[in-house]
């Protein structure tokens, strides 16, 4: 039998914090003089009571740790539960949205997916605005430390890789998980203010540097206005840029940074690849730009790289339509949003050491059949990869494009047509935030989805953001029977 009251109590403890933190928004707007204040002071009221409440009657069953059950039950119940309370101002605020799409915004949020199905956000209550940075704010950082401290034990899709590169730092083990957790924290604070300060001193307006920074750290994508980063052009584009790059680079690295070796972040494969990657694909799109369309050079060069960062990253942000450049730029964008960062970061998708392990794994075969009786071992920074460790990762790349083609399927039973139904479901499952076609592209929103398919795209986002096993273990028999 499982013992909910632990996870309960866990649940309480997030529920009333997010509550706690509906006060800034409330001080925003009570500045702004707009009279929306009440709405976050009732919802953190709400909010707060309801958690404590929780926690209060669930604490007489805390003990020092969960089992595997019941981790991937509170890690997935988190990512259910909050967004119900995140959506409390959403629909009691100025947005005045129904259930399902203020539902459907907050886990969007707190995922750090970045669709959104908000309109009119230039005139929208500046605490709104700001409530929807910290959803995305929070999520990245629970998002990081779920990577680092509940994944690798769960063995989901090959993250045990990194079991003990998570506390290691300087060659110590770390004593608790808590204490790693608390260094990852203060590092992804510092990188907000960094990026907000950066922001600042380029010309953005100190409420719009605050939200952006948010929503860049947490590679979420959320924006303050209609035309998502296209309000800011030069200079901006190239801090934010920077800020998502530094955002989808493994923490870990940054922890051993910080403890006084840079070595690890300098060797690190996956950064080496995605670095590499990512200048081949913005010199390709930067040729592309100048042929094609005729782009200045500092033109094709700024839109590539933004948006491209953008889309490989996760984040989400457009300064460009994109779907105006033609086919290939589309085709290519597609593609780019399925690769991912690396892991240990904000960012989701498939990942950088997954296409490394699965390359190691058909250059291996490929010299098996070359030289039936060699022996040859998939390695992943010249280390050999267990057996294990190789088939969760090709479990995870099965899962996710059949998961793909039924979320697709799915969509287009709701009378979606195929480019927004395909795009639609890679870009819920990656947590990019905008899909492809004017519905839902860079330009557009879901607003205008019907509720079928939002509820569909809520699930398939909880599922990409939670690495598709821990939600889908929960579906066997035999979990429940544990």
């Amino acid at each position: 039998m499982f013992d909910l009251r632990p996870i309960g109590y866990v649940i309480g403890l997030l529920i009333a914090i997010l509550g706690a933190t509906m006060i800034l928004p409330m001080l925003v707007d009570l500045a702004e003089g707009r009279g929306h204040w009440s709405v976050f002071l009732e919802s953190s009221v709400i909010t707060m009571l309801s958690g404590g409440l929780i926690a209060l009657s669930c604490s007489n069953g805390l003990r020092a740790g969960l089992n595997i059950p019941e981790t991937i039950l509170l890690t997935t119940g988190v990512w259910v539960v909050l967004p119900l309370f995140g959506a409390l101002p959403l629909m009691l605020g100025e947005s005045e949205l129904g259930l399902l799409d203020a539902y459907f915004e907050a886990m969007s949020g707190l995922t750090t997916t970045g669709s959104t199905v908000i309109t009119g956000l230039d005139d929208m209550a500046r605490g709104i605005l700001l409530w929807r940075g910290i959803l995305q704010w929070l999520g990245g950082i629970g998002i990081v430390v779920m990577a680092m401290v509940f994944l690798p034990e769960l063995r989901v899709g090959g993250m045990q890789i990194f079991r003990a590169e998570a506390f290691d730092t300087m060659g110590k083990i770390l004593p608790r998980a808590t204490e790693i957790a608390a260094q990852i924290s203060v590092i992804y604070i510092f990188l907000t203010l960094a990026c907000m300060l950066c922001y600042v001193l380029i010309g953005m307006s100190f409420f719009d540097a605050t939200v952006h920074s948010f929503t860049t750290i947490s590679t979420g994508g959320f924006s303050n206005y209609d035309v998502s980063f296209g309000r800011f052009t030069g200079p901006a584009e190239y801090v934010a840029v920077l800020f998502m790059i530094l955002a989808v680079l493994p923490f870990v690295r940054y922890v051993q940074l910080v403890n006084g070796n840079g070595r690890p972040l300098l060797r690190d494969s996956q950064v080496r690849v995605f670095v590499g990657m990512l200048a081949v694909l913005v010199a390709v799109v930067v040729f592309a730009l100048m042929r094609s369309r005729s782009h200045p050079f500092e033109q094709a060069l700024r839109e590539s790289l933004f948006n491209l960062t953008s889309i490989i990253t996760g984040t989400g942000y457009a300064s460009a339509d994109y779907m105006r450049w033609g086919p290939f730029f589309i085709a290519l964008f597609f593609f780019v949003a399925l690769i991912g960062g690396c892991a240990g970061s904000t960012t989701c998708s498939i990942k950088i050491f997954r296409y490394q392990l699965l390359f190691s794994s058909i250059r291996v075969q490929l010299q098996r059949i070359r030289t039936p009786h060699g022996l040859f071992t998939p390695r992943y920074e010249g280390k050999p990869v267990p057996p294990e460790t190789l088939n969760s990762v090709m479990v995870f790349f099965v899962f996710f494009f059949v998961s793909l083609g039924l979320f697709s399927v799915a969509l287009s039973l709701t009378g979606l047509d195929f480019v927004t139904a395909l795009s639609g479901a890679a870009t819920a499952m990656t947590n990019t935030g905008p899909g492809l076609g004017q519905l839902i592209g860079p330009s557009g929103n879901f607003a205008g989805l019907n509720d079928s398919a939002k509820w569909i795209l809520i699930l398939a986002m909880l599922v990409g953001r939670l690495e598709l096993m821990t939600v889908y273990v929960m579906l066997t028999p035999a979990f429940w029977r544990a």
